[in-house]
């Protein structure tokens, strides 16, 4: 229906009547043309992924958080873990997900040694780091 719609008004724009059996042709110039194909061939290569992960903590203290990452490891050693700077913060970050259901899974069992612990989106997962489905 929404295709119907579409086409409907393209054809209103142009003045032309049309049913759901018409094709649109659109005409690219050459320019635009090679610039969808650089897109389109730039996140083919594109190594990294959109996911989510469970935050922990963030704290401005270093021995706080190296301390916190020994105890998740020794806790969890199946979920991987690991910490970025964004100054001034140092923050934990466990698992990668691909769906925030899947994080959700995991922060329920988390959160019983970690409540403060909350989901994230993380836009630089690289997908061989996507363990947990969803």
């Amino acid at each position: 229906m929404k295709r119907f719609l579409f086409l409907f008004a393209v054809a209103s724009i142009l003045g032309k009547t049309v049913d759901a059996q018409d094709n649109v042709s659109v005409y690219a110039p050459p320019a635009i043309e090679q610039l969808m194909s650089q897109f389109v061939e730039s996140n083919k290569a594109l190594q990294v992924v959109e996911g989510w992960r469970i935050q922990l903590l963030a704290t401005t203290d270093r021995q706080r958080m190296e301390y916190a990452l020994q105890q998740f490891r020794s806790l969890y050693p199946s979920i991987p873990i690991d910490w970025v700077h964004v100054a001034p913060y140092y923050k934990l970050q466990a698992g990668a997900f691909s769906s925030k259901l899947a994080a959700m899974r995991i922060l329920y069992i988390i959160q019983r040694d970690y409540p403060g612990a909350y989901p994230i989106i993380d836009k630089n997962i690289r997908q061989e780091d996507l363990l947990y489905g969803g």
